[in-house]
């Protein structure tokens, strides 16, 4: 099977203050790896042109439009005659495109939520500018970063035809060889978020203030000005993709904090608890409901829920148990959570929605025919 695929998304060519870029890079690298054709359509935005850090994407292609009026005038016929037409989360104009592609395509229209506790909070709250619920169901698929019963809901509540979990991804080399001493005791690498804050206060910078004499690091962009620092925790305002494996090989622990609309929703991982993990960083996480469904709590990560935790973790575990926990986890995204797992998931998905169609025609089919008998006798 070898499909032609089409995403529009929020950026890939742009790491700087946004998540997506990790997540689409690893699926359309390892969709390119498979034999499907690929491309990336990216509105062309200041912020994004300004931050550039893609280096030549491997067998898939990157398309820039300027406006709405640019997708149908340059692209019309590449997402009319596309196998799979998937629309992200966040991106601008996103409804008119919405409503343009499922009209427009012939082949199946996803929508790739990759924020989606936010966007079932914004939709229950009244509304939110990249999706309405009223488009929901006039995509073949829903393609949702959360899991466990995510899914499901959206089927329910919203109409989705199909609704199916697809998390990110790492596409990090493990680093093999780790240095004899490490840099910091503890790091997080993340962009500001205010709902986010707390949980890094509590983690990391109050563990910090406790354990002066141990050295931490924050990595991210958008932190405010005024944010005071503990005089022993780094700052690193961004950091490349090509960077991201280095940096966490230079942590004995690294934190993984989770938004509140996803500590809530649960079953939401993000795409830097994937690249710790596949880089042999032992990770300490907040807590949130469906965290064991990704990884084992205790064998092949650690929770905490207030600094004390943190102190007693970075203080005491054997390091034999520190590393034992690494390997586990290392093992663990090996195991189920390569972008090559999500490329074949999204193949398996996009022939259930095919399925999906087709049975539906059918019954449509036998609908008319049955009704054109009756009328007829």
């Amino acid at each position: 099977m070898k499909l032609s695929v089409v995403v529009i998304g929020l950026s890939v060519t742009s790491s700087w203050g946004n998540g997506h870029a990790a997540t689409y890079r690893a699926l359309l690298a390892a969709l390119a790896r498979r034999g499907h054709s690929v491309t990336f359509l990216e509105r062309d935005a200041p912020w994004y042109r300004d931050h550039r850090d893609l280096t030549e994407p491997q067998g898939w292609n990157v398309k820039l439009y300027h406006s709405l009026a640019d997708l149908p005038r340059l692209f019309g016929s590449l997402i009319r005659d596309a196998n799979l037409v998937m629309i992200g989360s966040y991106v601008p104009d996103g409804i008119a495109i919405a409503d343009w592609v499922t009209s427009h395509a012939q082949g199946v229209t996803a929508f790739y939520d990759i924020d989606t506790p936010v966007t079932l909070t914004g939709l229950d709250q009244g509304g939110i500018e990249y999706i309405s619920a009223a488009l929901i169901p006039r995509f073949d698929l829903y393609l949702s970063f959360a899991g466990g019963p995510v899914p499901g809901i959206i089927e329910d509540v919203y109409g989705s035809p199909l609704a199916r979990a697809l998390y990110c991804s790492a596409d990090l080399e493990p680093v093999t060889q780790r240095p004899r001493e490490t840099r910091w005791s503890l790091g997080y690498l993340g962009t500001y978020s205010e709902d986010r804050q707390p949980q890094l206060q509590k983690l990391l910078l109050d563990p910090a203030r406790a354990l002066g004499a141990d050295r931490f690091v924050v990595a991210g962009s958008k932190y405010p000005e005024d944010l005071v620092w503990p005089a022993n925790v780094e700052r690193i305002e961004h950091l490349a993709p090509s960077d991201h494996a280095r940096f966490y090989a230079d942590q004995r622990y690294t934190l993984n904090v989770t938004r509140a609309d996803m500590r809530a929703l649960g079953f939401s991982p993000s795409v830097r608890l994937f690249e710790a993990a596949a880089c042999g960083t032992p990770i300490i996480s907040d807590r949130w409901p469906g965290i064991e469904t990704i990884l084992e709590p205790s064998t092949e990560m650690l929770l905490a829920s207030g600094p004390d935790e943190v102190i007693q973790i970075l203080s005491d575990l054997p390091e034999d148990r520190r590393l034992s926990i690494a390997d586990n986890a290392r093992r663990r995204i090996a195991r189920d959570h390569t972008p090559g797992h999500r490329a074949q998931q999204l193949e398996t998905h996009y022939l259930e929605a095919i399925a999906r169609r087709r049975s539906s025609t059918r019954k449509q089919s036998t609908s008319h025919a049955i009704f054109a008998t009756e009328m007829s006798s």
